[in-house]
């Protein structure tokens, strides 16, 4: 397989945890839902999974790229979406909630937005 075929790949299972992110956090009323609710708290797990896998992925593309894709889409702070997986990661158990609702809130819809649009990009480039 090639990398243009695998990066595209792994671009769309990015939009595909975005677009579950998005779908799922539609039915979270505020904050405090995953505070102090079990199935509040199982969504945050969810989301977590989620974010991981997102920012595992980016840096599987870095790889595969030389770090040369994502640096043309700068309206993303990648750096950020990455160390979110590391945080989440290595720290989950002094996990911020507020800031995990915070990129679900305003962060996954705008990313989502770009790497749609890196698909589109990459797919247009290499005539797939």
């Amino acid at each position: 397989m090639s990398n243009t075929i695998l990066v595209i790949e792994t671009l769309k299972q990015i939009a595909n945890s975005a677009e579950r992110i998005l779908l799922r956090f539609a039915k979270v009323p505020n904050l405090d839902y995953f505070l102090i609710t079990d199935e509040g708290l199982e969504k945050l797990d969810a989301f977590c999974m989620q974010l991981i896998a997102i920012g595992e992925s980016l840096k599987h593309i870095d790889k595969l790229t030389n770090n040369l894709l994502l640096k043309n889409y700068p309206e993303i702070d990648w750096k950020a979406v990455k160390g979110m997986r590391d945080i989440i990661t290595h720290h989950y158990f002094d996990l911020d909630a507020e800031a995990v609702y915070d990129v679900c809130q305003n962060d996954i819809k705008p990313l989502l937005d770009a790497i749609n649009r890196i698909i589109a990009d990459v797919e247009k480039e290499s005539s797939l």
